[in-house]
């Protein structure tokens, strides 16, 4: 953990996530960017959406990957 900064925010919520490789990879890409670990950097991501992504190229793209990976029977 040599060379990151310490962090004081506390992160109350834990959880298993499942990620694609390639998500993972981006994860890991922007933690190496940032200096922040996989946690954190999926908090700021996610307390910061609105200004980081667009919602409806979000749902969108979302779509389209359930569209890619999904049966239609179990949606």
């Amino acid at each position: 953990m040599t060379g990151r900064p310490r962090h004081h925010k506390p992160l109350d919520k834990r959880f298993s996530a499942a990620l694609s490789d390639e998500a993972y990879a981006r994860l890991r890409e922007l933690a190496e960017a940032t200096g922040l670990g996989n946690n954190y950097v999926l908090t700021v991501l996610l307390e910061g959406i609105d200004g980081i992504v667009d919602r409806d190229a979000f749902v969108a793209a979302a779509r389209a990957m359930v569209d890619r990976h999904c049966p239609s029977g179990s949606r």
